[in-house]
């Protein structure tokens, strides 16, 4: 995985963030308050504590720390958010949550990142994460849940796994030990609240 190489958060003060663009920075809270309104992340909560970026299992293959993400969006950085790794390599593994002492959900904060990139069709370094992505917003579309079967068997054709034998053997053994396992389902289920699925992606399509 190619990134960027990143400052310890250490070794960065309360204003980082200008020592990491040369650009003089014209803060703005347009896009934190549609961000917080949108995501319902109560983003302006966050001090930057850094508790959120110490405990990150994966700050190493970040090109900014989840706490600075945070700060762009205070400010208004919009296109800097939107270039950056970071949001298609936090793995919303829930850590940062657990750490972070005002209960700022920086994991739904990436998702709703990736969303308004992923609308914008602006290209991104991390492709496969954009087509994960994709396809599990598809699925909740769809189903109103997650179903892994259809989800993996679309995700190996879109990122062309499928032509690499050896990965598609490997898929394949993984997909039969989980079934065996009682963890993979042959049909999905259905969110029977249809209804509250299709006004919630109704909406979402009006915002965006």
């Amino acid at each position: 995985m190619a990134h960027k190489p990143m400052a310890s958060a250490e070794s960065l003060d309360d204003g980082q963030v200008e020592a990491l663009d040369s650009k003089p920075i014209e803060p703005s809270s347009d896009f934190l308050k549609k961000a917080e309104a949108e995501s319902g992340v109560n983003i302006s909560a966050c001090y930057g504590c850094k508790k959120c970026s110490n405990g990150c299992p994966v700050a190493f293959a970040m090109d900014l720390h989840p706490y600075q993400v945070v700060r762009y969006v205070q400010l208004g950085m919009v296109d800097q958010l939107k270039d950056c790794e970071t949001i298609w390599v936090c793995s919303s593994c829930q850590t940062c949550v657990t750490r972070c002492p005002n209960d700022v959900d920086l994991p739904r904060m990436m998702d709703y990142l990736k969303e308004t990139v992923a609308r914008e069709r602006r290209p991104v370094s991390q492709k496969r994460v954009l087509q994960f992505h994709q396809i599990f917003m598809s699925e909740i579309k769809t189903w109103g849940r997650v179903f892994e079967g259809s989800l993996m068997t679309r995700y190996m054709f879109k990122s062309g796994d499928f032509t690499d034998p050896k990965k598609a053997v490997k898929d394949a053994r993984l997909g039969w030990a989980m079934f065996k396992r009682g963890r993979l389902r042959l049909l999905p289920d259905r969110n029977k609240d249809r209804k509250w699925l299709k006004e919630l992606f109704r909406e979402e399509g009006k915002s965006s």
